[in-house]
C-alpha cells in the first residue's frame, strides 16, 4: 500500500475515532460502538490482507501480530482497543513510508536529473531526438540551461557544467576542447558541442542510478540476521500470547503482550540506516556498492593505495626525451603509434604528447601484446618497439647501458617516471614523465588517520625513487614499489593474514585483480576504466580522495547509528513488556508508544542523509 492511500485511511479511520469520542461527550455513547467497529474494519482490514500474504509466502509479519490483537479486541467487545491499535498502526505505517522516502531523495533527485532529449546535428541540420535514440559518434549541442544528455568529448565552444549528480561538486567546472562531460550535467553557461562517445546505458550517469538502486535493495549481515530473527520470534511470541492466556484466563492481559512484543522497530534498525547512508554517500559523489559493502568499509583498518592516478592527479606530462642515435620527434612518433593501443595513463601521455607536437601517427601498431604492470611491445614500420621499464627490458634481453641507467635514475630522484624505449633489441631513448601530487591528498590522507586508520601502503609499478619520494610528501610508512599487478595482489593477501581489514584504492586495469581481493575496493570514477569501477565497491565520481575520507566517516557513523537504533528498539520493547507485566501499559497506551519508538528509529536514521565528515572530525 502506497503512503499516499494509507494517509487517507488514516485521516477516515482518525475522523470516526474523534467522532466516537465527541458522541461519548455529548451523552450518545450508546452509538460510538458503530463507528468504533467501522474504523477498525477501515484500518484493520489491509493489516490483515498483509499478514495473510505473509503466511502465504510462509512467512510470519509483524502483521499477523496486530491482526490476532485486532480481532481478539472485536471478539470480547474492546472496540475502543481495536479501533486505537489499528488506528495507530495505519499511521505508524504511513509516517514510516514518509519518513523512509525522505532517505531515498538522492536517488529520486538523480532521475529526475535524467536528460529526455538531446540535439543533435544530422546532415548539417539540428534535430531534437529523444535522449534513447542517440547514438555512438553524433554530434550533441548542449546550450545554457541544457542537460548533457551523453558522455562524450568536447569537440567546439566552452561552458561552465555543474557536475555535481556525477561528482557531488558544487563549484562548476570549465569544459573546453577535448574535455570529457558526462550525462546529467547541466550548463550553467556557455555553448558547447559533444561527440558522443557513450550513450544511454552505458552513460556514468545510468551507471550511477543502476548502482545506487541495486546497493539500496542490498542487505547487510545484520539486516539478514533481523529478518531471520522476526521469523523465529514472531511465532514464538504468539505461543507465548498463548500460554499467558491459559495460565492467566485474561485475554486481554495476552493480547496486550502480543501486541507490546511486536519488533517494529528493531526489524526496520538497520535498513533504514543503510538506506540514509547510501543517500549521502550519493548526494556527496560517492557510490558506495550495498549495505554489506558499508559494514565492511566501517571495519577498515589499513588502506594500500595505488600511486599513479589515485594518490597523482593522473594527468602526467613528458617532462623530457633522452634518445641516444635517432631524432627525438622520430622516436616520439614511432612509441605513440605503438602506445595508440595502451589504456594506461604513462601510455596515453606519450600519445598525448605526439599530438601536440603535431606528430601524425599513420602507422598501424602490429602483433601488439601489452604486458600489464611492465610496458608494451609491437610492430611499428617493420620495427620492433619494447617500451616499459627494466624488468620489461631484461625479459626481451635488452642490455641498458651505464649511461643509460645513470640518466634514468637522475631523472626518477628528481621524481619522474622514466620509460625505456627499445627500437630492435637496442635502448633508443629514455621518455620522462611526471605526475602532480592531488592537492587534497595530504589532507583526505589526514583525516583517514584521524578516523581510524591505523597503516597506510603504497603499491605502484613506477620506480622505487619516484615511489619514495611521492610517499615521504604524503607521510606514508610502507612503499613497495616496481610491482606487477600480481605482485599487489600477494602483497594484499599477506597483508590480509594478519588479520587486518583491507582497502585497496587504484584506477587502471592494472589494480582491478588487487581492488578484487582486498576486503574492500576503492576505484576512481572519473580517471578509472570501467573494469576498476566495477570490480571496486566504493567508486568515487569526483577523483577526489576527501571523499573517501567522507566515505569512511559515513560508514562508521552508519553502523554506530544501526548499533543505536538495535539498542532502542530492543530496550523499548524490553521496557513494554515489564510495564505488561506489572500492570502499567495497556493495549492502546503500548501500542502507541510502540508506534512512536519506530519513527523515533528512523528519525535517528534521517540524521545520516545530512551527516558530514567535517564536521565529525571537529
Amino acid at each position: 500500500m502506497n503512503a499516499q492511500r494509507q494517509a487517507w485511511l488514516a485521516m477516515v479511520t482518525g475522523s470516526l475515532l474523534a467522532a466516537a469520542l465527541t458522541l461519548h461527550l455529548t451523552g450518545f455513547g450508546q452509538y460510538k460502538g458503530v463507528l468504533l467497529i467501522i474504523s477498525t474494519i477501515i484500518a484493520g482490514l489491509p493489516i490483515i490482507m498483509r499478514a495473510v500474504q505473509s503466511i502465504r509466502m510462509k512467512a510470519f509479519s509483524i502483521e499477523l501480530l496486530v491482526s490476532i490483537a485486532i480481532i481478539g479486541a472485536l471478539f470480547i467487545g474492546e472496540y475502543i482497543e481495536s479501533a486505537v491499535v489499528s488506528f495507530l498502526f495505519l499511521f505508524g505505517s504511513y509516517l514510516e513510508a514518509r519518513t523512509l522516502e525522505k532517505t531515498r531523495t538522492s536517488l529520486r533527485t538523480l532521475i529526475d536529473m535524467a536528460p529526455q532529449e538531446a540535439t543533435i546535428l544530422r546532415n548539417g541540420e539540428k534535430v531534437t531526438i529523444a535522449v534513447d535514440k542517440v547514438e555512438k559518434g553524433d554530434r550533441v549541442i548542449i546550450q545554457s540551461g541544457e542537460k548533457v544528455a551523453v558522455d562524450g568529448k568536447v569537440v567546439a565552444g566552452t561552458a561552465l557544467i555543474n557536475e555535481s549528480a556525477i561528482t557531488g561538486e558544487s563549484v562548476p567546472a570549465n569544459k573546453q576542447m577535448d574535455h570529457t562531460v558526462f550525462s546529467g550535467t547541466i550548463i550553467d553557461h556557455g555553448y558547447i558541442e559533444v561527440i558522443a562517445e557513450k550513450v544511454g546505458d552505458d552513460t556514468a550517469f545510468a551507471k550511477i542510478i543502476e548502482l545506487v538502486e541495486e546497493a539500496q535493495e542490498s542487505k547487510t549481515k545484520t539486516e539478514k540476521f533481523l529478518e531471520k530473527f522476526a521469523h523465529i520470534y514472531t511465532p514464538a511470541i504468539i505461543a507465548l500470547s498463548v500460554i499467558v492466556f491459559i495460565f492467566t484466563s485474561n485475554i486481554e492481559f495476552a493480547l496486550t503482550f502480543l501486541v507490546i512484543a511486536c519488533p517494529g522497530a528493531l526489524v526496520i534498525s538497520a535498513p533504514v540506516s543503510i538506506v540514509a547512508g547510501i543517500g549521502n554517500g550519493a548526494k556527496n559523489g560517492v557510490l558506495i556498492k550495498g549495505g554489506e559493502i558499508m559494514e565492511k568499509l566501517a571495519k577498515v583498518n589499513t588502506i594500500v593505495f595505488d600511486k599513479t592516478g589515485t594518490l597523482t592527479q593522473g594527468q602526467p606530462a613528458v617532462t623530457d626525451i633522452k634518445t641516444f642515435s635517432m631524432n627525438e620527434n622520430d622516436l616520439l612518433r614511432i612509441v605513440a603509434e605503438a602506445e595508440v593501443i595502451s589504456e594506461h595513463h604513462l601510455g596515453q601521455t606519450i600519445v598525448k604528447e605526439a599530438k601536440a607536437r603535431n606528430l601524425t601517427l599513420s602507422n598501424e601498431p602490429k602483433n601488439a601484446e601489452v604486458i600489464k604492470g611492465n610496458g608494451i611491445r609491437a610492430l611499428i614500420a617493420g620495427n620492433q618497439l619494447v617500451i616499459g621499464n627494466r624488468k620489461l627490458m631484461m625479459k626481451y634481453q635488452i642490455d641498458i647501458a651505464f649511461e643509460e641507467e645513470t640518466y634514468a635514475i637522475t631523472k626518477e630522484k628528481q621524481g619522474n617516471t622514466t620509460i625505456f624505449a627499445a627500437v630492435n633489441g637496442k635502448v633508443e631513448g629514455i621518455i620522462s614523465i611526471a605526475d602532480q601530487i592531488r592537492p587534497e591528498a595530504i589532507a583526505a590522507l589526514k583525516k583517514l588517520r584521524a578516523s581510524g586508520i591505523k597503516d597506510m601502503y603504497m603499491l605502484t609499478g613506477d620506480n622505487k625513487h619516484t615511489a619514495k619520494l611521492v610517499a615521504q610528501k604524503l607521510d606514508i610508512e610502507h612503499v613497495f614499489a616496481e610491482l606487477l599487478p600480481e605482485d599487489k595482489v600477494n602483497k594484499i593477501r599477506k597483508l590480509k593474514e594478519k588479520e587486518r581489514h583491507i582497502a585497496m584504492a587504484g584506477d587502471g586495469i592494472n589494480d582491478a585483480p588487487a581492488i578484487a581481493t582486498a576486503d574492500i575496493g576503492l576505484a576512481m570514477g572519473r580517471s578509472g576504466t570501467d573494469v576498476s569501477m566495477e570490480t571496486a565497491d566504493v567508486v568515487l565520481m569526483a577523483d577526489d580522495l576527501d571523499h573517501f575520507a567522507h566515505a569512511y566517516s559515513l560508514a562508521k557513523a552508519t553502523v554506530r547509528n544501526m548499533k543505536q537504533n538495535t539498542l532502542f528498539a530492543v530496550s523499548t520493547v524490553v521496557l513494554l513488556l515489564i510495564g505488561v507485566l506489572m500492570q502499567k501499559v495497556f493495549l492502546a497506551s503500548g501500542m502507541l508508544i510502540h508506534e512512536l519508538s519506530v519513527l523515533l528509529v528512523i528519525l535517528n536514521a534521517v540524521r545520516l542523509v545530512k551527516f558530514n565528515n567535517k564536521k565529525a572530525l571537529k
